[in-house]
């Protein structure tokens, strides 16, 4: 049988230990889609996770996977550390962190997401884009810059069909391809079910939105107050005779506190004691494993609402930008709940409503999940296309047979799973 070659790819903008689990989320499940990729076309994948320099420990160890952080002044050196990572590459598939690359977020955070995609551009290295929201470009500055990065890509994956209208209105030349957002594919162990007669809510507070943002000042423009919303959600689920309250973090920081979901649940834990903190977890997969216990889940970090849809647990997301209806539209689930739209009893009516049906919810996570999974199938398709493109290969006939075979993303990488579980 050939033997397999070798296939450097640079993955920018993942990490395998941010405090951000949706990040780590992207970052585990485009390895493990990029993986069985590189082999259904006869190549030995080896990742290079380019992202910042964060101080938890990492969620994966494995030997085909390098971790190569760097900080913000590295970017913008002519040569070092950048230079040499990217020239080690084959191939750079840029994930933007899921939706940074965008000037909602502010110049600086646009411009270290556009100076990265300039640095492989000019190194003649072939860029994709993964699966991301991408946009908006409001400021005078934002949109041609843009444009001139996405123009010089191989492709460009969206997860949603709202990036996609935004990319085509924006005159991008480049091959674009509607998707999900990759972390629909994180693998999990869903918990044993308890036959006590409890109702788990999950309930996912955004320590941001509670703090007001970055700015303090309502920086996403809610219509409803959120901190009272949440506190009114606490107490009115807490009506339900049977009800078992979990706050959940998904961005756990004790070192950035304007972002960190724990303080803000240990908080709410105090003024009502009844509830439930989810422990602080090691990888975003035990997180999403969690989560997948519960019955019930709303939340505002848009990955800890993808690990309850994605685990089939009806979901309500609160959204705070646009990406939410995007994303959760590809897949066909309508339950969202947009607080930029919402006053406070808005709110409160909406995911009431949805809790109460909660079982209608949860067949459609169902078939959002499973949808989820062929339009999975389909990017990791392409990801094989534009691997073989890249090393200017067609791999063997029996990497053929596999690809024809195709992938069970259904049963995701097996030493994913441990190797990310175990920590």
């Amino acid at each position: 049988m050939e033997a397999s070659r070798r296939v450097t790819i640079g993955l920018f903008w993942h990490s395998l230990n941010s405090d951000n689990l949706g990040v780590g989320a992207l970052t585990l499940a485009n390895i493990d889609i990029l993986r069985r990729a590189a082999r259904q076309c006869g190549l030995e994948p080896h990742f290079l996770v380019l992202g910042w320099r964060d101080p938890r420990p990492l969620y994966l160890e494995a030997p085909d996977v390098e971790n190569r952080p760097f900080r913000t002044r590295d970017l913008v050196r002519p040569g070092g550390k950048i230079a040499a990572d990217v020239r080690r590459c084959d191939i750079v598939f840029d994930i933007g962190g899921g939706d940074s690359f965008a000037d909602i977020y502010g110049l600086k955070r646009f411009f270290t997401l556009w100076i990265s995609k300039m640095r492989v551009i000019a190194a003649g290295k072939p860029l994709v884009l993964s699966p991301q929201t991408i946009g908006p470009f409001d400021k005078w500055w934002s949109r041609p810059l843009a444009r001139i990065a996405m123009n010089r890509s191989r492709a460009i994956f969206t997860r949603d069909d709202l990036s996609t209208r935004f990319l085509e209105d924006l005159g991008i030349r480049r091959r674009v391809v509607q998707c999900t957002d990759v972390a629909m594919g994180l693998p999990y162990e869903a918990p044993p079910r308890k036959n006590d007669g409890k109702v788990r809510i999950g309930l996912n507070v955004s320590g941001l939105l509670f703090n007001g943002g970055y700015s303090g000042k309502n920086q996403f423009s809610l219509k409803c107050d959120y901190p009272s919303v949440v506190r009114r959600l606490i107490q009115r689920l807490s009506e339900h005779e049977n009800a078992e309250i979990h706050l959940i973090g998904h961005v756990q920081s004790r070192h950035i506190p304007v972002e960190d979901d724990q303080r803000v649940a240990e908080q709410l834990q105090a003024e009502h004691p009844h509830v439930r903190v989810a422990p602080v977890f090691s990888s975003p997969i035990e997180a999403k494993s969690y989560i997948a216990g519960m019955d019930f889940f709303i939340g505002a970090r848009m990955h800890a609402t993808i690990a309850a849809l994605s685990s089939g647990v009806p979901v309500t997301p609160m959204a705070y930008s646009r990406k939410f209806v995007g994303v959760f539209r590809t897949v066909g689930y309508d339950h969202v709940c947009d607080c930029r739209e919402l006053d406070d009893d808005s709110v409160l009516e909406y995911v009431t409503d949805r809790f109460a049906r909660r079982a209608e919810l949860k067949r459609d996570a169902e078939r959002a999940r499973d949808k989820a999974k062929e339009i999975l199938v389909s990017y990791q398709d392409e990801a094989s296309q534009e691997l073989r493109r890249a090393t200017g290969g067609s791999g063997s006939a029996a990497h053929q047979d596999l690809r024809r075979a195709g992938p069970n993303l259904a049963h995701p990488s097996k030493s994913l799973r441990l190797s990310a579980l175990k920590r």
